[in-house]
């Protein structure tokens, strides 16, 4: 059997968020614990993947793989119009 070491973190936790964390503990009938632990990998996970995202979109800026502002405001500004603009490529 695979042991994972873990390490223990500390943090203060506003009064409000702890109870929410503690109501829903008890109503997955899941320990506190768990529950940061699922938090914690949830938003490491999307900080991973925004970071991912913006390493790809700072590569295609170099790239010149980009669509010009004005094209993308005159876009955005018809979206309200009963024929809007095609999405700028």
């Amino acid at each position: 059997m695979n042991t994972i070491s873990t390490k223990v973190l500390t943090a203060h936790i506003p009064l409000p968020l702890a109870e929410q964390v503690d109501l829903i503990a008890a109503r997955l009938e899941r320990s506190r614990g768990w529950i940061v632990k699922q938090a914690l990998s949830a938003w490491v996970g999307q900080e991973e993947e925004r970071r991912r995202l913006t390493l790809e979109a700072m590569a295609d800026v170099d790239a010149g793989q980009v669509i010009d502002h004005q094209a993308v405001k005159a876009w955005a500004n018809s979206l309200d119009a009963e024929t809007p603009l095609p999405v700028p490529h």
